[in-house]
Parts: C-alpha cells; structure tokens; sequence
C-alpha cells in the first residue's frame, strides 16, 4: 500500500516527525478505525512508533491502493486508555 502526504498535512504537523508517521503506518500491530468529519470518511490508524510513542494517523483512500496522509497528532489520554486495552488483548 502506497502513501503520500498531503502537503497542507505535512505543513501543519505539530510534535511530530514525518518518520514517525511512516513507522505508524508501517507497524506490526495497529488499529484502523472508520471515521468522518465533516462528511468526508477517512481512515485513523493507531500504533506506536519504534520508540514506543502513541500516534494517530489520519488517512484518505485516494483509489485502488494509494492512500494519502492528511494528519497525525499524539493520542489524548482517553484515546491512550482505549489503545492501551486494545493492545492487551
């Protein structure tokens, strides 16, 4: 599955590196979620990058296998919780 960023995304990344986004997107255990936001449905997928950090990284379906990146952001505390159980499982 091939990547590519968003250019807005990847000038609007705060506290986070672009190769963390690709260790993220790479990782051997993570979570896809179906979501929406203001009637566009994208995809988040949650992991943690080789050092361990909790990340949430925002994806669109651009056709067949391409996918583009449009955020990545540190997991809230909340969201840490429910990737925390998940991962226990």
């Amino acid at each position: 599955m091939g990547y590519e960023w968003l250019a807005e995304a990847l000038a609007a990344l705060r506290n986070v590196d672009p190769y963390e986004v690709t260790q993220v997107l790479s990782a051997g255990q993570r979570r896809p979620m179906a979501a929406e936001s203001a009637g566009v449905r994208f995809l988040t997928i949650s992991a943690r990058t080789h050092a361990g950090r909790p990340l949430i990284v925002a994806v669109r379906l651009l056709g067949d296998h391409e996918q583009q990146i449009i955020g990545a952001r540190e997991m809230t505390p909340d969201e840490l919780a429910r990737f925390q159980a998940w991962e226990a499982q």
